[in-house]
């Protein structure tokens, strides 16, 4: 996510590169198909945290309330790395994944298309 200055010689301190988050990097993550979570969200996760881990210990926490996410089956979703279709390895580090820091990821599970259907 570069931003172009619209002055000519602009010169700053990024904010929110990834040195300044104590060994993680952002990773935004959202649910298609869920508007009940408007919006990705955005964690910081260390590079080295294997996939599976981020399924198992860190989305249940984030998307556990929706009455949808105790029906997923991770092996049914279809995921996106900023737009791309990707298939992530469960065994593998986010960083081996590909994922870098601010990588925009989405998931969506066929047949789950939120409450009763509603998209939220």
């Amino acid at each position: 996510m570069s931003v172009v200055a619209l002055a000519p010689g602009y010169t700053g301190t990024v904010a929110d590169s990834e040195d300044r988050f104590h060994g993680n990097r952002l990773l935004y993550i959202g649910w298609d198909d869920h508007l009940l979570f408007c919006s990705p969200v955005c964690l910081p996760l260390p590079a080295t945290m294997p996939f599976g881990a981020l399924l198992s210990e860190v989305l249940p926490g984030v998307y556990g309330s929706h009455p949808d996410f105790e029906k997923l089956d991770w092996g049914q979703a279809q995921w996106l790395d900023s737009g791309k279709p990707f298939v992530p390895d469960p065994a593998k580090s986010l960083a081996d994944n590909g994922l870098v820091h601010k990588s925009v990821i989405r998931f969506r599970v066929p047949g789950l298309k939120g409450i009763k259907g509603s998209h939220s």
